[in-house]
């Protein structure tokens, strides 16, 4: 069994006038190789808003993949491929940026208008260099789509997301090996989740209070594993959700600025100037 190399608690960030918490990158880590950032948006919409006015405007990226879990709400991703899709509870937004793509991210219109909770997990994963430059691509996933593993006891409902586990192949397409999941956990649940010991392997929990080898851990919480077990396990001391990040390194130098992660300084400035030329295309926001 994994043993714990850091654990941390989520701090608040400004992102433009939205209060998120970050759990990575945290103060003396930068990255957990091969995932860059998460952040974790929950809000109340107060309603009578117009779509056009709430959430993240068009905004471009390059050599990454963001990938979004929605927990309450949903989330409308429009982007400069033509997508426009809106995705609920349950479900996740893989995009892989590639050589570029313009995007936007606003709670869905019904949201918007009536108001409501919206929740939401972002995390960025890193793209080896061979993959930078692909075509950009955009996959949507609802609950159902997602592969499910249920304990005998009922109490662990475990979504693959990509990767396998148990039998059970998640639906996104990354470039690189992952082993991707959702767990809603009642009290008392327990999982022992197999990955393999070269896989960089973190937590993110998001609510309630569980326990991970001799630790209590309650809210909000990055929980980083050592690379010293072929599995990790949880025990829910109340009911909780958590995500299980985890891949093969991709120990690649990484030179990051904004929405643009690559390997050098050379390609950031070159990304700037493909953005500012329009080579990532052009996204206009068609509202009903």
């Amino acid at each position: 069994m994994r043993t714990i190399k850091h654990s941390i608690k989520a701090f608040k960030i400004n992102m433009g006038g939205t209060i998120l918490d970050q759990a990575l990158p945290f103060k003396g880590v930068d990255q957990i190789d091969p995932f860059l950032l998460i952040h974790h948006w929950k809000d109340e919409l107060k309603g009578g808003e117009h779509q056009s006015t709430v959430g993240v405007g068009p905004h471009p990226h390059r050599g990454f993949s963001p990938v979004t879990f929605i927990f309450q709400g949903g989330v409308h991703h429009r982007d400069s491929l033509g997508t426009s899709e809106v995705v609920y509870s349950g479900g996740t937004q893989w995009m892989n940026s590639g050589s570029g793509i313009v995007h936007s991210e606003r709670p869905a219109k019904e949201l918007a208008e009536d108001g409501g909770t919206f929740e939401i997990i972002q995390f960025w994963m890193n793209a080896p260099a061979k993959h930078k430059m692909d075509e950009a691509s955009y996959q949507p996933y609802s609950k159902e789509d997602t592969p499910l593993i249920i304990s005998e006891d009922k109490k662990v409902e475990t979504y693959v997301v990509a990767g396998e586990l148990e039998d059970k192949k998640g639906p996104a397409i990354a470039h690189s090996d992952v082993l991707i999941l959702r767990l809603n956990m009642q009290k008392d649940g327990y999982k022992e989740i197999a990955i393999p010991e070269s896989y960089n392997a973190l937590i993110y929990q998001l609510e309630g209070k569980i326990k991970v080898g001799e630790k209590e851990f309650e809210g909000k919480n990055l929980i980083h594993f050592n690379n010293d077990g072929t599995s990790i396990a949880v025990k829910a001391l109340e009911d909780t959700k958590f995500i299980v990040l985890s891949g093969a390194p991709i120990n690649e130098d990484v030179s990051a600025y904004g929405p643009f992660v690559m390997n050098t300084e050379d390609e950031i400035r070159q990304a700037i100037i493909d953005y500012q030329n329009g080579k990532m295309g052009i996204l206009t926001e068609n509202f009903d």
